[in-house]
């Protein structure tokens, strides 16, 4: 059997690239090991773990695993108690977005958006309340502002996001009080890789009152905030938007 890692253990799904990378090196840097999933970025997401072990060794795993899959939260679960033994944190980041107009949205839509952004976080965090339980853990799970106004073209997306910010809210009081669990909606933080427009860009940080573009290390300092630095907060949902909630 494993011995449990000295340091606690961080799941961090989606954390090969942009902002689950992020959040996987800031929680690292607060000493935590953690375990990085991806899909499909396997280059990325070994060049990450290499670069932490580098700092720490043995403090950095990679798992493959396809969330729509439902035997990914087993697998996941797996990988961090052979490797570390605990778990104290989870990070439910990864996320499918595009658009889906109605009138062109499909069933396969449908069930692709809601397994990526409503259920695989419910079954994982299911099957990692055990261990979280036992250490005082903390799920984070990221929402949207467009979980709560609703996006032109993209209703299918708001939905799902909006599942997960009831899910958040729902697992806060059942889970309680051996788990906290939180959220993050992040607003105008990285534009979609498959969309390049500056004129939509530019209208969207005209409504931000704060003026800027958000950076990825604006979400990573919230979702630590919750994971490790609110011990007394619990079924909550931050906006990190530069305000943009105010103009929507």
């Amino acid at each position: 059997m494993t011995q449990a890692s000295a340091a606690p253990v961080a799941i961090i799904t989606g954390a090969a690239r942009r902002i689950g990378a992020t959040i996987a090196e800031f929680l690292h840097r607060r000493g935590l090991s953690v375990v990085i999933h991806y899909r499909g970025s396997a280059d990325a997401a070994q060049a990450l773990v290499e670069r932490l072990n580098g700092q720490r060794a043995g403090s950095a795993i990679a798992v493959q695993a396809d969330l729509a899959d439902p035997s990914a939260p087993e697998t996941l679960l797996k990988a961090a108690i052979d490797q570390f033994g605990r778990i104290d944190v989870l990070i439910n980041n990864a996320s499918a977005f595009y658009p889906t107009p109605v009138g062109e949205a499909t069933q396969a839509h449908w069930d692709d958006l809601f397994a990526s952004n409503v259920r695989a976080p419910f079954f994982l965090s299911q099957a990692c309340a055990p261990h979280l339980a036992r250490r005082g853990g903390a799920i984070v799970n990221l929402v949207d502002i467009h979980a709560l106004v609703p996006m032109q073209r993209h209703s299918v997306y708001g939905m799902a996001k909006s599942g997960l910010v009831m899910q958040t809210r729902a697992l806060a009081k059942e889970l309680a009080p051996d788990i906290r669990v939180n959220a993050v909606a992040p607003g105008a933080i990285l534009w979609p890789e498959n969309e390049d427009s500056p004129e939509a860009a530019e209208a969207i940080l005209d409504r931000v009152p704060l003026g800027h573009q958000g950076r990825p290390e604006d979400i990573a300092g919230a979702v630590t905030f919750f994971a490790l630095d609110a011990p007394y907060v619990t079924g909550q949902i931050l906006a990190v938007d530069g305000g943009r909630m105010l103009n929507m």
